[in-house]
């Protein structure tokens, strides 16, 4: 009967199209928390891993796309923010006011204050022309709709195309625009909320309210995301109309994650209640454990900067504070379904989620 279940629920439009096992998708992590192990334990687990290559040089983005095609043969995704129609400027004089705000942090960690760099972000079009020589199975794009000249050149190259909203309007233009799919993001959600239509504030709606509007609103397969960790997670998100799930936070707490021992720790150990939404980390509005930093740095909201320039910031602290064990000084983005977290390992984590999902299915159409 387990296996009947099974069966049912892991034959969805996502698994079919991209031949893969399990409807069940790694969220992708930006800023250095991807890894080529964790990418390639979920895909061949039966899952789909997706690398985050947001902050990844054009070299290093067909670099490390080697690096996963070497450790599994199954399909996998590299993620992209797209990049903004107008880049932000930063004169010399806010540059320096910025910096006077983390001086006492790179003080505290023993750091000298960092040279100001020709450029505080990766070039998003170089990026993608890096995506498109490295051929993943899937590309993923967050923080707005790729163009149709990308997304002609990713069909091209029979590249499956995901874009993430969060709320219907952009789940609406998205399918316009021509991606193959769409991730449907919750508000519990860790790490960023990718608006972009309207104000990110604007649109913390919860994934069990948003992912049957986005169902019911557009043709293209959804998947869920935001708050899922469990077979319990999987089984409702199916049964509201996803045909895949996008989890996050529980397998940035596996130990093939890039995430530091502090990091995942405070993971492990974290209730609901800890985590908070903040634009301190990187001007863009992203959830993460409280901590000194963000209690600090929200007292002077007016002083803080923009994107890239805030997110360039505070990257200077992370490998020191990681180093260090200083988890009052790092961006610990987490989800507020972290106090379910259980496992350290992906496949394991896999292995228990599809029977965790066909137990729960089973029960249900027993009871039916």
């Amino acid at each position: 009967m387990l296996e009947l279940d099974r069966e049912m629920w892991t034959s969805t439009a996502i698994t079919q199209r991209l031949e893969i096992e399990y409807p069940i998708i790694q969220g992708p992590f930006g800023d250095g928390l991807s890894s080529v192990e964790l990418v390639s334990s979920v895909s061949n687990a039966g899952g789909i891993g997706i690398f985050g290559a947001n902050s990844f040089s054009p070299k290093e983005i067909v670099q490390v796309s080697r690096d996963i095609k070497s450790r599994t043969e199954k399909p996998f995704g590299l993620n992209l923010w797209v990049g903004d129609a107008v880049r932000p400027t930063l004169s010399a004089e806010d540059f320096e006011r910025a910096c006077s705000l983390f001086d006492s942090y790179w003080h505290e960690l023993g750091i000298d204050r960092p040279v100001r760099p020709r450029d505080f972000a990766q070039d998003y079009e170089a990026q993608v022309e890096a995506v498109l020589e490295a051929k993943p199975h899937v590309v993923s794009f967050v923080f707005g709709a790729p163009s149709q000249e990308v997304i002609k050149a990713c069909h091209g190259r029979k590249i499956f195309i995901v874009g993430t909203a969060t709320n219907v309007d952009e789940a609406r233009h998205l399918e316009e625009v021509g991606v193959d799919a769409l991730v449907a993001t919750g508000f519990e959600a860790g790490g960023h909320r990718p608006s972009f239509l309207m104000k990110a504030e604007a649109s913390l709606i919860g994934t069990l309210a948003l992912v049957p509007q986005v169902v019911d609103a557009v043709r293209v397969p959804v998947i869920a995301a935001g708050g899922i960790a469990d077979g319990r997670g999987i089984a409702a998100a199916l049964a509201l109309g996803a045909q895949a799930v996008q989890m996050g936070t529980a397998f940035l707490a596996c130990e093939e994650s890039a995430v530091s021992s502090i990091h995942r720790d405070m993971l492990l150990q974290a209730r609901v209640t800890d985590t908070r939404l903040t634009r301190v980390f990187s001007g863009r509005l992203l959830r993460a454990i409280r901590n000194r930093f963000m209690d600090e740095m929200e007292t002077r909201p007016a002083e803080l900067l923009p994107y890239p320039f805030q997110s360039w910031l505070m990257a200077t602290l992370r490998k020191a504070a990681a180093n260090q064990g200083r988890g009052d000084l790092l961006a610990l983005q987490a989800g507020q379904i972290s106090p379910l977290l259980k496992h350290m390992h992906a496949a394991r984590l896999i292995i228990d989620l599809v029977h965790q999902t066909t137990e729960v299915i089973g029960k249900l159409s027993r009871q039916s």
